[in-house]
This record gives structure tokens, C-alpha cells and sequence, in this order.
């Protein structure tokens, strides 16, 4: 795991600035990108375009298309069941108690045999391929499991990072999930940004948002795909995407344009260097709940804010208590 070293992070939107590649970078050629993110973060419609806009290859069985995706999730079966199987070992989920997944012991347990592999070996026969270059893997748990993958594979792989605002993520959770709420909704987007961030801090890394796609598909996903391979060293796609895909993958009355709006009509409760804070609809109107549920708001703003200025980058971030 420790001899994944080569360091390159690219910004490629907002304030941040790009970093020159270092000389490792193309070292070893890399046969393929892993897609970081949390959940309803639009990793599914970046990993689309990418997927059919480009060419890289995904393996099969995918997870199938559903109410929540109906174009596609874009996820390999065997490795997101091989993540629940790592996660359950250590009696975590996908939305509970992610913070306490131990890489180190997931690897110890994989190498004495202690945990259950057999979805895990189906996903390393296309990932460890050849045959298969370029690949891309997407599964948000791997925010959270990616170190445990990085021992398993043949060669370190490329990462897309993306992310989308807190709130319009705990909202669309609460929606399709029973008995969700925002606090937690909230605090689950902080962690799996956070660990997404420190778990990649050693890979190559080119970075976007959900916002930097809605905006200009075509050209940030172009950007994307180019400097995965001249920056990060992936081996070239295929195919080059085409504006018709690009109408196929994105909504142009996707929710993000529509909270922008209402937001302009709220208070301001929070200002992060310039980055201002919106007040939002609680269930809660007063109380521990809600201050609870404010304070979550105000901590995954603060990331967010740095995430869009670049300081959530750095090294040396100081992360909030979650």
C-alpha cells in the first residue's frame, strides 16, 4: 500500500490552482481511474459520461438502473458487494458508522483469509486484466475502503474527485431513504468527503464538482478524461465524447439550479471568508435538535467552502470533529 507515492493534484475549477506533475507521474503507465465521491453527489452521471462519452471499460454485472439513476449507476456489482462485505466484517454500513472502517484492518483480515472474498476475486479478475485498460471503477464506498483496495490491486489507479453542496445531498438522502434525517444526512456527506480527500492524498488526483459539470459538461469532462492521461498517466481512452452524449447524461433541471435560487431569498447565517452560509428549512424549529442540526449544517458548509477555495486539499487541513 505504501508504495503508491507519486503525488499529483490537479484543480481544474474555482479558485484552485493546477499543480505541475512530478516526475513519477508517468512513471508507470496506470490502467485505470477510480471515481471518488459521496452518494447523490452525481457520481453516477460523471461516471456515465466518462463511461460512454470516452470508452472506459466497467466490467460487468453493473448495479441495474433505478428510480434513483434511471440512466445507469455505473457500478461493478461484485466490488460494491465486496465493500458491504468488508464493511460488515467491522460492523459498519454504507450510512452508519463509517468513520470506524480500519483499512489496516481490513487488509490484515483479507490477508490471514479472515473475511469472506469471493466477490472481491471476481472484481480483481476484471480490474487486474490487461485486457481491461482503461478501466473505471465507481462505488462511493470507496471513499471510505479505498487503502484496503489499493493493497489488492496490480497497479495504483488515478482518482477523480468530485463533490456537491451539503445540503442538496442530505436533501435528496432524506428523500429516498426512510427515517433519515438531515443532521445525519449531513454529517455522512462530511465524512465521506473526508476520507475520500486523506484516503487519495498519495494518488494522482484530478478534481471537479457537480456544479463544474452542470455548468460545462462537455468541456470539463474533456478537461477530465485529458489530464487523466497526460497528468496522471492513465492509458488513453478509446473514444472522445460527442455533445449528444452529453444532452443524454445531464438534466438541465437538475435541483442544484433550483436551490441556487431559492438560497438568494434567504438569510445569511454563516460567512467562511467570503463563502456565505444560507439559512435552510429544519423540521425543527427551536431546540437541542435543531441547534444539532445547524451545527452539522455549519461544519459541512466549512468543508464545503474549502473544498471550493482549495484549502481542503492542503496536507495539513484541519478537519472538524464529526
Amino acid at each position: 500500500m505504501d508504495s503508491f507515492q507519486s503525488k499529483v493534484v490537479s484543480h481544474g475549477h474555482g479558485n484552485k490552482k493546477s499543480a505541475s506533475a512530478s516526475k513519477t507521474a508517468h512513471a508507470k503507465q496506470k490502467n485505470g481511474v477510480m471515481v471518488l465521491g459521496m452518494h447523490r453527489s452525481g457520481t453516477s452521471m460523471l461516471s456515465g459520461l466518462l463511461v460512454q462519452g470516452f470508452g472506459y471499460h466497467v466490467g460487468t454485472p453493473l448495479i441495474g438502473a433505478g428510480p434513483a439513476n434511471p440512466k445507469g449507476f455505473f457500478e461493478l456489482l461484485p466490488a460494491v458487494l465486496q465493500n458491504d462485505v468488508f464493511m460488515r466484517k467491522q460492523s459498519v454500513a454504507w450510512s452508519v458508522s463509517v468513520l470506524k472502517y480500519n483499512n489496516t484492518k481490513a487488509i490484515e483480515q483479507y490477508d490471514t483469509g479472515n473475511v469472506e472474498f469471493k466477490r472481491g476475486k471476481k472484481s480483481l479478475d476484471f480490474l487486474n486484466s490487461e485486457k481491461n485498460v482503461p478501466w473505471l471503477q465507481k462505488d462511493p464506498r470507496m471513499c471510505i475502503t479505498l487503502p484496503t483496495w489499493l493493497h489488492l490491486l496490480n497497479t495504483e489507479p488515478a482518482i477523480v474527485f468530485t463533490y456537491r453542496h451539503p445540503l442538496e445531498v442530505a436533501m435528496s438522502l432524506k428523500k429516498r431513504e426512510k427515517n433519515f434525517g438531515l443532521e445525519h444526512a449531513l454529517r455522512l456527506w462530511s465524512a465521506y468527503n473526508m476520507r475520500a480527500i486523506q484516503n487519495s492524498q498519495r494518488l494522482c488526483r484530478v478534481l471537479t464538482s457537480n456544479t463544474a459539470i452542470l455548468n460545462n459538461p462537455l468541456q470539463e469532462v474533456t478537461r477530465i478524461a485529458e489530464e487523466l492521461t497526460k497528468t496522471c498517466g492513465v492509458a488513453p481512452p478509446p473514444s472522445h465524447i460527442s455533445p449528444e452524449i452529453c444532452k443524454e447524461f445531464v438534466d438541465p433541471e437538475l435541483q442544484q439550479q433550483k436551490m441556487k435560487r431559492q438560497e438568494e431569498q434567504r438569510k445569511v447565517i454563516a460567512d467562511y471568508n467570503g463563502c456565505l452560509v444560507y439559512d435552510f428549512d429544519s423540521v425543527y424549529k427551536s431546540g437541542p435538535r435543531h441547534n444539532k442540526e445547524v451545527d452539522m449544517y455549519k461544519k459541512a458548509m466549512r468543508i464545503y467552502c474549502d473544498l471550493e477555495n482549495g484549502k481542503a486539499f492542503e496536507n495539513d487541513y484541519e478537519w472538524p470533529q464529526l
